[in-house]
């Protein structure tokens, strides 16, 4: 559970997205100093839930990964956008194929983003980039989440 433990909440594109997949490498380099912080990381995608564990066991990740394969997560932290038409069709052309837990057909993503909430569950810090190719640097996060607890 999320609840009542300081969070990294990473939202990221999926695991076709090869910038979300140096980004999820780089955060479990991360992971050892967040532990030691005790600061749970968590990243959230919209992947259905099978998808989840080919993508930890191909970065050999420690850290949890969560789905949200219906936006709600997303939309409730702002983070969910709608597709345009030629970004669509660009994706189907490269075989990007989108679906909700129900198979259907799922034309939103979020932008990648990191929250930090505290344990009381108020939103300490955030970084939102729309441009997929800019990630937040490792000491930047790391920074951010030793003054969330020292504070």
């Amino acid at each position: 559970t999320i609840a009542g433990k300081p969070s990294v909440l990473v939202f990221y594109r999926g695991g076709w997205c090869p910038f979300c997949n140096f980004q999820l490498g780089q955060l479990q380099g991360t992971q050892g100093d967040l532990t030691e912080l005790g600061v749970q990381l968590v990243a959230i995608t919209p992947d259905p839930p099978g998808a989840l564990r080919g993508v930890t066991k191909k970065h050999q990740l420690q850290y949890r990964l969560l789905s949200d394969s219906n936006m709600a997560a997303a939309e409730a932290f702002g983070v969910a956008y709608k597709l345009d038409d030629q970004t669509i069709a660009r994706y189907k052309k490269h075989e990007i194929f989108m679906s909700n837990i129900a198979g259907e057909p799922r034309y939103q993503l979020p932008v990648p983003a990191i929250f930090l909430v505290s344990e009381q569950g108020i939103i300490e810090f955030t970084y939102v980039n729309p441009d997929p190719k800019i990630r937040i640097q490792p000491e930047l996060l790391l920074t951010a989440a030793r003054l969330m607890v020292t504070d």
